[in-house]
């Protein structure tokens, strides 16, 4: 605060200090009211005791500034200070961090009552929530005190051992925590975070410099911002009622910027404060000087002499000013351009990552489609097909999609600079929402979603701008549709809100709703939330609501977790001033075509089904991905398909596939996951896997091999090669089944198992070795000793022998005869019942069948003569 009015010299400040004593508190208000002081500045200790006074001064026309700490009441001039709830929820997410998302929290409070800590507890609490595996164990009021903390700590840790982080409401009683870790030697195991972040001996960056902290939260202090505001109110200029101050987390890797940065700080202001002191200094002798000449004029006692002294002097006190002056402006000028620039260099770096991040992730998939078809039709000598013809629709709508979002980032670009103005005409809102609509009825009907249009009144006259309603219609028509499953249901209703004199247009789903943790920042630019769309840019909802705050409206919305959204776009009857004349017309251009898309539909009726017996299970979220490798697999293979990880893993184990290609970004469980748990499992370990992904680096492939994958290929990749490397795959594994029929034999009872395939066999064989002798021994008594179902072994023991199980154990049943036949003294019938054929004669048959000769020829054989 001194800092910030060493720029306003006329302006008093008086502080009060009551030594956190909410009754020594009221009394000084009270007493600052009864002055009529021009201005109030109050940081309350408690919420509730100040509440009153500060409306009391509010009432009485003081301007009431709260700082910090909010009163219960909304009757104040403004607002300034941290965001608490913001400050709990990112030392919540740094804890996460911290711990890895898994361990033991304990948490140092406040004083009970106070805003800051009830707001930093519900944020905490809240971010702590996104992580099933912390769990918040025990809490201690610390009473912002160092001296509670070390009273009471160390029986709550002897009561929780275990505990991994201690979250403090702020820094000395961080400190506290962190002496008390010391003396029970738990400082290796226990990390701690404070709040404050101060400069100076002893607080918090010096805490986090020297490893007592592993962490603080920025708090600001607010005093700047506070004279600021107050200065703007006291000069009746525009000011914003809530000052709601940012955070951010300081470890060890941004701590010595920091400190930097304070220091330089510090001595600005020792410089301001020298410049300060040198021209009152100048400005006391100045007015000495000025009193002496007045009396040597008035007395008419100055002689010339003198006279051209003072004259000499004032003109010397002059330029002194001057300079003074010059230098205070220079001084301005250069803290108003170093917070300047820090400012753009942050935006800017921001901006850039969010931008180029979000945008190349989001070609990706839109390449694929597009160079995919491309590269057949180029390779392709004949006429064109019609799976051809849809390859070109293809590549016309993925390259409108990449177009509609360059618009939207163009757009939001003129958004952020100003430069999109509203150029409106006068129409019926009503029939231009019903011919936005109109676009979507086609997607609703394919997809059998109710899709129901309710006006209040059939005509609802208004000043509009088409072009921008119909992006924000567009946008938020096409989220109800992304998120609102088949058989869902959509209404749009449209009705006059007389009282406010404006026009409410909602659009409601019953879709999956949005996370209350995604919430506060659905509307924000790029902000995909916890559960994103795989064909998501985190534009749609941003522009929309960019879009209707430049038309003067506002765009709010109400959401319950599994029971839909609701979006409401209100807009004011009047026509704004701000608002430009444009041409009148009557029809308006939807950009939507890209959203209605029921292309897939048609591409599942033009495929000719396939001419095989092999089967190729397909795993991929994004649906035109998905569809484009059915189209190009399925007149050569038999496909099947699931849309994530889960499922594509129950029906690999369930129909036992013998190739699967699956995507890398997928949701819940990730492609890599799934080729572990394929890899891992007896039942598929078989199977040849093709991953799919847009990470191309060589240590992401390296990944997706090391994960069981393979064939590795990145997008684009080449559909003719895909194809041709699936039939190379079930070349090699045919080669593998001819070693593992060669391998197996009665003579090696079991295989050395070095693979999941090999420990299969081995137990297989072992299994039916162990009942040879058991005529009844049947397919279903071994899937039992497995713990499969009948079908899962067949496809199993067919995949990897080319052969049933009956037929196997039939041959390990002769292979064992043949042995026991080569025995001196075994008989033919002592054989057949040894080796579990229900006959002599049936196992004779089956003999000779095999081996071309009878049990008794080849015994009579292999038999030496007798001389």
């Amino acid at each position: 605060m001194e800092k910030e009015l060493s720029f306003y010299p006329n302006v008093q400040l008086q502080i009060l200090d009551a030594q956190n004593n909410s009754e020594l508190q009221q009394q000084q208000v009270k007493e600052l009211i009864r002055q009529r002081v021009d201005l109030l500045i109050i940081s309350p200790n408690q919420s509730g005791p100040l509440t009153a006074l500060a409306e009391a001064a509010y009432n009485q026309g003081i301007p009431v500034v709260i700082l910090d700490r909010r009163t219960t009441s909304k009757l104040y001039t403004a607002y300034v200070g941290g965001n608490n709830q913001e400050v709990g929820r990112t030392a919540g997410h740094h804890a996460a961090q911290l711990l890895r998302q898994r361990g033991l929290v304990l948490e140092i409070t406040g004083r009970p009552g106070s805003s800051p800590a009830t707001d930093r507890d519900l944020g905490f609490r809240q971010a702590l929530s996104n992580y099933p595996d912390i769990k918040l164990v025990a809490q201690v009021q610390g009473n912002w005190q160092p001296t509670s903390v070390l009273k009471q700590l160390p029986a709550v840790l002897r009561a929780h051992p275990e505990v991994n982080l201690i979250f403090a409401h702020n820094d000395p009683m961080a400190q506290a925590a962190y002496q008390v870790a010391r003396q029970m030697g738990l400082t290796q195991r226990i990390r701690i975070v404070g709040v404050d972040g101060l400069s100076g001996p002893g607080n918090g960056l010096q805490l986090v410099e020297n490893g007592a902290l592993d962490a603080t939260l920025l708090y600001p202090t607010g005093g700047e911002e506070a004279i600021r505001t107050a200065m703007r109110i006291l000069r009746h200029e525009p000011y914003l009622k809530e000052n709601v101050l940012g955070t951010m987390v300081i470890d060890s890797t941004n701590v010595a910027t920091m400190r930097t940065q304070t220091e330089q700080l510090a001595s600005q202001r020792q410089d301001i404060q020298l410049q300060q002191l040198r021209l009152k200094a100048q400005l006391r002798r100045y007015a000495t000087q000025e009193t002496t000449v007045y009396l040597l004029i008035a007395s008419l006692l100055g002689a010339i002499l003198l006279g051209a002294l003072a004259w000499r002097s004032l003109r010397l006190n002059w330029r002194t000013q001057r300079t003074l002056e010059g230098q205070n402006a220079e001084i301005l000028a250069q803290r108003n351009q170093i917070e300047q620039l820090a400012e753009d260099v942050r935006r800017s770096a921001e901006a850039k990552l969010r931008f180029f991040t979000n945008f190349s992730h989001e070609l990706r998939t839109p390449l694929t489609l597009i160079l995919g078809p491309v590269e057949d039709l180029l390779t392709s000598p004949s006429e064109l097909t019609v799976a051809q013809r849809h390859d070109l629709k293809l590549v016309r709508r993925n390259t409108q999609r990449l177009l509609q979002l360059v618009n939207q980032l163009l757009d939001f670009r003129k958004i952020d600079v100003g430069k999109m103005a509203v150029r409106a005409t006068q129409g019926n809102l009503v029939a231009f929402v019903r011919e936005i609509m109109d676009v979507f009825e086609k997607n609703a009907h394919r997809r059998n979603i109710t899709f129901r249009f309710l006006p209040a009144e059939p005509v609802i006259n208004l000043w509009f701008d088409g072009d921008i309603l119909d992006k924000v219609f567009s946008n938020l028509l096409s989220n109800a549709f992304k998120y609102t499953p088949d058989g869902g249901r959509i209404t749009v209703s449209i009705q006059r809100v007389v009282a406010a004199n404006t026009v409410r247009v909602s659009v409601e789903d019953n879709g999956r709703g949005i996370a209350e943790a995604d919430q506060p920042l659905i509307l924000g630019w790029f902000y995909q939330g916890s559960q994103p769309s795989p064909d998501g840019s985190g534009l749609g909802l941003a522009l929309a609501d960019g879009l209707t705050r430049l038309h003067e409206g506002t765009l709010s919305f109400r959401s319950q977790p599994g029971h839909g959204s609701t979006f409401d776009v209100t807009l004011p009857l009047t026509k704004p001033a701000t608002f430009l004349d444009a041409v009148p017309h009557h029809s308006y251009t939807i950009s939507a075509a890209s959203l209605a898309d029921d292309e897939p539909a048609e591409l599942a009726e033009e495929v000719a089904p396939a001419r095989t017996d092999i089967t190729v299970l397909v795993i991929e979220d994004h649906e035109e991905v998905r569809n484009f490798l059915i189209q190009k697999l399925q007149p050569h293979f038999q496909v099947s398909t699931a849309t994530d990880g889960a499922t594509g893993l129950r029906l690999a184990s369930e129909t036992i596939p013998d190739v699967i290609v699956c995507d890398v970004n997928l949701p819940e469980l990730t492609g890599l996951e799934v080729a572990a748990a394929l890899k891992g499992d007896w039942r598929t370990s078989h199977v040849p896997l093709v991953l799919l992904s847009a990470r191309d680096t060589p240590e992401q492939q390296l990944e997706g091999v090391q994960a069981g994958a393979d064939l590795y290929l990145t997008k684009p990749f080449n559909p003719a090669f895909l194809l041709e490397s699936l039939r190379t795959l079930l070349r090699n594994r045919d080669q593998q089944r001819e070693h593992f029929r060669r391998e197996l034999s009665v003579d090696t009872a079991t295989v050395a198992p070095q693979r999941v395939d090999q420990k299969f066999l081995a137990d297989l064989t072992a299994i039916i070795e162990a009942n040879l002798d058991r005529p009844s021994l049947s397919v279903d008594d071994i899937a039992r000793s497995l713990g499969v179902s009948q079908m899962q072994l067949y496809r199993k023991v067919k995949a990897l022998l080319g052969t049933g199980v009956t037929d196997y154990i039939q041959s390990l049943r002769l292979t064992k005869a043949r042995l026991l036949l080569l025995q001196e003294g075994s008989a033919i019938a002592q054989v057949a019942y040894q080796t579990g054929f229900s006959s002599p004669s049936y196992f004779a048959t089956l003999f000779k069948s095999k081996y071309q000769v009878s049990p008794s020829e080849y015994k009579a054989l292999h038999t030496p003569t007798q001389h």
